[in-house]
Protein backbone atom coordinates (compact mmCIF):
# COMPACT_ATOMS: atom_id res chain seq x y z
CA UNK A 1 0.00 0.00 0.00
CA UNK A 2 1.43 3.15 -1.23
CA UNK A 3 1.47 6.48 1.24
CA UNK A 4 -0.80 9.19 0.56
CA UNK A 5 1.04 12.09 -1.62
CA UNK A 6 0.05 15.95 -1.37
CA UNK A 7 0.06 17.68 -4.91
CA UNK A 8 -0.33 21.52 -4.15
CA UNK A 9 -1.61 23.61 -7.08
CA UNK A 10 -2.21 27.92 -5.98
CA UNK A 11 -4.48 29.60 -8.41
CA UNK A 12 -4.03 33.38 -8.66
CA UNK A 13 -7.09 35.63 -9.96
CA UNK A 14 -4.93 38.15 -12.39
CA UNK A 15 -7.93 40.07 -14.29
CA UNK A 16 -11.29 39.65 -16.63
CA UNK A 17 -12.29 35.83 -15.96
CA UNK A 18 -8.45 35.24 -16.08
CA UNK A 19 -5.86 33.57 -13.94
CA UNK A 20 -2.74 32.21 -13.42
CA UNK A 21 -1.94 28.71 -12.23
CA UNK A 22 1.36 27.36 -10.05
CA UNK A 23 2.43 23.88 -8.08
CA UNK A 24 5.74 25.08 -5.84
CA UNK A 25 6.60 21.70 -6.78
CA UNK A 26 6.93 22.38 -10.01
CA UNK A 27 9.66 24.92 -9.56
CA UNK A 28 13.09 24.40 -10.98
CA UNK A 29 15.38 24.56 -7.79
CA UNK A 30 18.40 25.61 -9.30
CA UNK A 31 17.00 28.49 -11.62
CA UNK A 32 13.94 29.11 -9.50
CA UNK A 33 11.94 29.18 -12.35
CA UNK A 34 8.19 28.45 -12.21
CA UNK A 35 5.98 26.37 -14.20
CA UNK A 36 3.23 28.34 -14.31
CA UNK A 37 -0.14 27.61 -16.38
CA UNK A 38 -2.54 31.04 -17.93
CA UNK A 39 -5.74 29.44 -17.19
CA UNK A 40 -9.24 31.19 -18.36
CA UNK A 41 -13.18 30.73 -18.32
CA UNK A 42 -13.39 29.05 -21.74
CA UNK A 43 -14.93 31.17 -24.73
CA UNK A 44 -18.11 29.47 -24.58
CA UNK A 45 -19.24 31.08 -21.30
CA UNK A 46 -20.23 34.54 -20.79
CA UNK A 47 -16.72 36.74 -20.80
CA UNK A 48 -14.87 33.62 -21.85
CA UNK A 49 -11.81 33.80 -23.47
CA UNK A 50 -10.02 31.83 -26.21
CA UNK A 51 -6.64 30.14 -26.79
CA UNK A 52 -5.81 29.80 -22.83
CA UNK A 53 -5.95 26.49 -20.89
CA UNK A 54 -9.68 26.60 -19.02
CA UNK A 55 -10.61 24.11 -15.99
CA UNK A 56 -12.78 22.19 -18.72
CA UNK A 57 -9.34 21.32 -20.83
CA UNK A 58 -7.59 20.56 -17.62
CA UNK A 59 -9.64 18.00 -16.88
CA UNK A 60 -9.57 16.10 -20.07
CA UNK A 61 -5.95 16.54 -19.81
CA UNK A 62 -5.67 15.22 -16.70
CA UNK A 63 -7.88 12.04 -18.09
CA UNK A 64 -5.60 11.31 -21.11
CA UNK A 65 -2.24 12.13 -19.50
CA UNK A 66 -2.80 9.97 -17.07
CA UNK A 67 -3.57 7.35 -19.50
CA UNK A 68 -0.50 7.65 -21.79
CA UNK A 69 1.69 7.64 -17.94
CA UNK A 70 -0.24 4.85 -16.91
CA UNK A 71 0.30 2.97 -20.26
CA UNK A 72 3.95 3.60 -20.12
CA UNK A 73 4.27 2.24 -16.47
CA UNK A 74 2.72 -0.77 -17.61
CA UNK A 75 3.96 -1.25 -21.02
CA UNK A 76 7.46 -0.79 -19.12
CA UNK A 77 6.55 -3.46 -16.82
CA UNK A 78 5.42 -5.84 -19.01
CA UNK A 79 8.39 -5.30 -21.20
CA UNK A 80 6.26 -4.47 -24.32
CA UNK A 81 8.46 -2.90 -27.40
CA UNK A 82 6.28 0.15 -29.00
CA UNK A 83 7.64 3.23 -30.88
CA UNK A 84 5.29 5.41 -30.05
CA UNK A 85 2.37 6.48 -27.91
CA UNK A 86 -0.37 9.08 -28.85
CA UNK A 87 -3.68 9.79 -27.40
CA UNK A 88 -6.40 12.66 -28.90
CA UNK A 89 -9.31 13.19 -26.65
CA UNK A 90 -12.42 15.18 -26.01
CA UNK A 91 -14.24 15.94 -23.03
CA UNK A 92 -17.78 16.60 -23.30
CA UNK A 93 -19.63 19.25 -21.24
CA UNK A 94 -23.42 19.38 -21.31
CA UNK A 95 -25.72 20.44 -18.10
CA UNK A 96 -26.97 17.39 -16.44
CA UNK A 97 -30.35 17.96 -13.65
CA UNK A 98 -29.40 21.33 -14.04
CA UNK A 99 -25.58 21.51 -13.46
CA UNK A 100 -22.62 21.71 -15.75
CA UNK A 101 -20.46 18.71 -15.70
CA UNK A 102 -17.92 16.63 -17.83
CA UNK A 103 -20.47 13.87 -18.72
CA UNK A 104 -17.90 11.90 -20.54
CA UNK A 105 -14.31 11.53 -21.57
CA UNK A 106 -13.22 10.27 -25.34
CA UNK A 107 -10.40 8.34 -25.36
CA UNK A 108 -8.24 7.89 -28.72
CA UNK A 109 -5.18 6.53 -28.12
CA UNK A 110 -2.90 5.43 -30.34
CA UNK A 111 0.03 2.86 -30.32
CA UNK A 112 2.52 1.77 -32.75
CA UNK A 113 4.10 -1.50 -32.83
CA UNK A 114 6.91 -3.45 -35.02
CA UNK A 115 5.16 -7.10 -34.23
CA UNK A 116 1.78 -7.93 -35.49
CA UNK A 117 2.12 -10.90 -33.37
CA UNK A 118 2.12 -8.07 -30.21
CA UNK A 119 -1.30 -6.65 -31.27
CA UNK A 120 -3.36 -8.04 -29.07
CA UNK A 121 -1.00 -7.74 -26.12
CA UNK A 122 -0.82 -3.98 -26.75
CA UNK A 123 -4.78 -3.73 -27.02
CA UNK A 124 -4.47 -5.69 -23.64
CA UNK A 125 -1.73 -3.42 -22.17
CA UNK A 126 -4.25 -0.21 -23.30
CA UNK A 127 -7.27 -1.72 -21.22
CA UNK A 128 -5.13 -2.10 -18.47
CA UNK A 129 -3.96 1.25 -18.16
CA UNK A 130 -7.60 2.43 -18.62
CA UNK A 131 -8.83 0.37 -15.59
CA UNK A 132 -5.61 1.33 -13.31
CA UNK A 133 -5.93 4.79 -14.22
CA UNK A 134 -6.17 6.84 -11.07
CA UNK A 135 -7.60 9.71 -12.62
CA UNK A 136 -10.42 8.09 -14.95
CA UNK A 137 -11.10 5.92 -11.52
CA UNK A 138 -11.24 9.53 -9.53
CA UNK A 139 -14.40 10.57 -11.29
CA UNK A 140 -17.67 10.56 -11.99
CA UNK A 141 -17.34 11.38 -15.86
CA UNK A 142 -17.78 7.69 -17.98
CA UNK A 143 -14.67 7.20 -19.61
CA UNK A 144 -15.05 5.98 -23.46
CA UNK A 145 -11.65 4.36 -24.85
CA UNK A 146 -11.46 3.33 -29.11
CA UNK A 147 -8.04 2.26 -29.33
CA UNK A 148 -5.85 1.70 -32.53
CA UNK A 149 -2.61 -0.51 -32.55
CA UNK A 150 -1.01 0.53 -35.88
CA UNK A 151 2.02 -2.14 -36.98
CA UNK A 152 5.00 -0.20 -39.17
CA UNK A 153 7.63 -2.67 -40.57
Amino acid sequence: MMEKHTYNVNVKWTHDRKGIMCSPELTNKETNQSNCLEVATPPEFPGGIPNIWSPEHLFTAAVSSCLMTTFLAIAEFSKLEYESFKCDSKGILEKVDGKFVISEVLLFPEVVITNTSKIERTERIIEKAEKACLISNSINSKITMKSRVIVQD
